[in-house]
């Protein structure tokens, strides 16, 4: 591909599309000026540059938080930030902002530079220029797309590939459109690119009534170039008190001669359309939906951008702005002087900063307690986002989810998921989780074998929703019903294996590639495959809450990402010393008689303890039999009173008082279940082994007892731990003991009076 190292100036601007108006390009910017559309305000800044002497580039864009369009743009000089050599951090820049009347106004200006300008002869830049090809017309502003993506530059050699190897920026004339919205979507439908798609639904949908978002896309497991795309209709998904859960969309395929065929197609909606809309239907930008936003700055062999995304030639693209960088480290080394368990890492790659990994003291002590079980949150993934902001989430001895690590994700490659991991494993001092909850995509399942080998991996149920949601739309609702039976009502594997196979046989859908992957993935979806696993009680049928929740997400502004992170942090560990009072201070009333439960009573927290009372309960209402008995191991039958289908076999080993249900409850939760009380009931077992009492529930996780020395791999791992531990304690003391000068003298003492015991000890 050959690129001529100029910048796409007032050419590219004044060829984009018919301006019905004049604008005057020989006046100055100013607070207050108008213009039609945001790429008018872009083709006046750029004329005004190139007659001052300097270039521009796209900068931020911000949304509306009510319907997610676009409500202000940013152009700054093409030397704004610092992560080229030849960029001196220009404060220049231009926003326009929509208004009530949908003009577009200049709302910001800063006018001057810090480095010489260059002015030149010509009033115009020429537009890139492709080996064989005329000049091709890039518009410059895009809507972000709905999912996140990964752009790969390829050297083109064939004059039919566009400039940037990425996708053809045809344009579609307003003409094309209008003649589009009066035809109907039909699966078959060849498009040039997914440009072209999307431009002719969005006609349609506008001639109809209706909205589009951009939805999910999928990528080649062989080479993570995108294969299909949806477009789906704006109601679709409840994440909006607006959205009725809409099952409109239209896919388009990758087909192997480049061009693109809608392959799946539903037209019903929920709701009523608004034919009024067709009236208001103007012609899109030609966007490119799988490039965010055009460079208007130079252009050269070693590096592109994408609105202030760097992208190495070859490489990995970069989604965190270059921004983010030093606000987020100068932030990470104040707080290492307050917390001297803080950590932070930053990837590099040639050079170029990458991905991003912080947790404070309080994040790595949690994670020695509750560290078995790993959810990854990657939920900027679902929707537009400002910042890729990813938590690693555990599940305390309350039942409550604990920040375990924080990260912003440069790319969804192989390579950043693997640095993650590693990075996260030694900030936990190397001590591997159990289970990982987190996404189906196959860089993350690739990076979870390599880095935690021995990890169950457990898929995001928001993605294994969305890809039934698509795919079982087209195979109708028997094939649904019969569908859920199999998956969700399955006891034994050799009834899901039986079940599963009858369905495909069935349906004739022996050679579904979706139900295939899905076959072959079972262990890491399945609830009969997992249910024998330790995922802290986590359940199957939903999806972890978001540790911040709404107060801090991917659309969070930079300036506002560390007080909401703060914010959001100490309001989680709020309610975590809530319940530890609770705990501490109040007791649970006893329902029965059974030792057992005020064994538990003193054990456990008050959230779990009532896990196990509702189990104690309900045991009461199960019948059991001896079905087997052979030396010290017997089985027996638990069955609910009443109700004959529901029935679990209890199996007990009298030589060394070891007990399993085939419910699997115990090994799922970390609780025993009520069919296993029941057969401690019939044996007459006053207290539970204290192998079924996990440390984790337990009211003293905190409190510096490890019961499980012997699970640490290393003594570095102890050292760590008691270390984290201690540190935690003696934070407690300086916080209660600054509050006042008598409390201060008394917390002196308590560490003076430690201090000398330990000096005696140690003599």
């Amino acid at each position: 591909m050959i690129v001529n190292e100029h910048s796409v100036g007032t050419e590219l601007a004044m060829n984009n599309a018919s301006v019905e108006e004049e604008i005057d390009f020989s006046c100055d910017p100013y607070i207050g000026l108008e213009f039609d559309t945001a790429d008018e305000a872009l083709k006046f800044y750029t004329s005004y540059a190139n007659r001052t002497g300097f270039k521009v580039r796209i900068g931020q864009l911000y949304r509306s938080r009510t319907d997610g369009s676009v409500s202000s743009r940013r152009f700054v000089c093409s030397k704004e930030g610092h992560q080229l050599s030849s960029r001196t951090d220009c404060p220049a820049f231009i926003r326009v902002q929509i208004n009530g009347s949908g003009k577009w106004v200049v709302d910001h200006f800063h006018k001057d530079h810090n480095h010489n300008l260059e002015i030149s002869g010509e009033n115009c830049s020429p537009t890139l220029q492709q080996k064989g090809a005329g000049a091709t017309v890039i518009n410059s502003l895009t809507e972000f797309p709905r999912r996140p993506r990964r752009k790969l530059l390829e050297e083109a050699n064939d004059e039919s590939s566009c400039p940037f190897g990425i996708i053809d920026f045809k344009r579609l004339r307003k003409e094309e459109l209008e003649g589009q919205s009066r035809t109907e979507p039909y699966v078959g439908q060849e498009f040039i690119s997914p440009d072209e798609a999307y431009q002719f639904y969005h006609a349609y949908a506008a001639h109809l009534g209706f909205g589009v978002r951009i939805g999910q896309l999928f990528r080649s497991k062989n080479d993570g170039l995108i294969t299909s795309r949806r477009f789906v209709c704006s109601k679709e998904g409840f994440q909006h008190p607006l959205r009725v859960g809409c099952g409109a969309y239209l896919r388009i395929k990758r087909q192997p001669s480049g061009k693109w065929t809608v392959d799946r197609l539903r037209k019903d909606h929920n709701h009523d359309l608004d034919s009024e809309k067709e009236g208001r239907a103007k012609s899109l930008p030609a966007s490119n939906i799988l490039a965010e936003e055009v460079d208007t700055g130079l252009v050269n062999y070693d590096l592109f951008r994408r609105d202030n995304y760097p992208v190495p030639r070859g490489g990995r693209q970069n989604h965190i702005r270059s921004e983010w960088y030093g606000i987020l480290l100068e932030y990470f080394q104040s707080r290492q002087a307050e917390d001297t368990g803080f950590f932070y890492a930053v990837e590099v790659d040639y050079g170029n900063c990458m991905n991003i990994f912080w947790a404070d003291g309080r994040s790595r002590y949690s994670c020695s307690q509750f560290g078995d079980v790993l959810v990854l949150d990657t939920s900027y993934r679902k929707t537009v986002y400002l910042v890729p902001f990813a938590t690693f989430v555990g599940v305390n001895h309350h039942k409550q989810p604990v920040l375990l690590g924080c990260a912003l994700i440069a790319d969804e490659s192989e390579e950043s998921f693997t640095w993650l991991f590693q990075t996260w494993l030694r900030a936990m001092s190397g001590r591997l989780p159990l289970t990982v909850i987190a996404d189906q995509d196959i860089a993350i399942q690739r990076a979870i074998a390599k880095v935690f080998p021995v990890t169950h991996h457990r898929f995001s149920l928001w993605q294994i929703k969305a890809k039934e949601q698509e795919n079982m739309g087209l195979m109708g609702n028997d094939f649904t019903k019969d569908y859920e039976n199999c998956v969700y009502q399955s006891q034994t594997v050799d009834e899901f294996d039986a079940t599963w196979n009858v369905v495909l046989n069935k349906y004739g859908l022996k050679d579904n590639a979706w139900l295939k992957e899905m076959y072959e993935k079972r262990e890491s979806w399945v609830p009969l495959y997992l249910k024998g696993t330790f995922f802290a009680g986590i359940p199957m049928n939903e999806s972890l809450d978001s540790f911040f929740g709404a107060l801090l997400n991917a659309q969070t502004p930079l300036m506002e990402f560390i007080p909401r992170y703060e914010r959001g942090l100490e309001q989680r560990r709020e309610e975590e010393r809530k319940e530890d009072f609770n705990t501490s201070n109040f007791q649970p009333i006893l329902q029965t008689k059974e030792p057992v439960e005020e064994q538990f009573r003193k054990l456990y927290t008050l959230t779990v303890f009532k896990i196990f009372q509702k189990e104690l309960l309900q045991c009461f209402s199960y019948l059991g039999f001896k079905i087997f008995e052979e030396g010290g191991l017997s089985r027996y039958m638990v069955r609910r009173c009443g109700n004959d289908m529901e029935k679990h076999v209890v199996t007990f080993n009298a030589s060394n008082i070891s007990i399993s249900c085939s419910c699997q409850m115990f090994e799922y939760e970390g609780v025993l279940c009520r069919h296993v009380l029941r057969v401690f009931q019939i044996l007459q077992l006053r207290e539970v082994p204290c192998r079924y009492i996990l440390h984790r529930w337990t009211r003293n996780t905190e409190d510096g007892v490890f019961p499980d020395m012997e699970s640490w791999s290393s003594s570095q791992e102890l050292k760590n731990l008691m270390l984290w531990s201690l540190r935690e304690t003696a934070s407690k003391y300086i916080d209660a003991g600054a509050t006042s000068i008598e409390k201060y003298k008394l917390a002196y003492e308590i560490l003076r009076e430690g201090g000398r015991k330990l000096c005696w000890h140690s003599l």
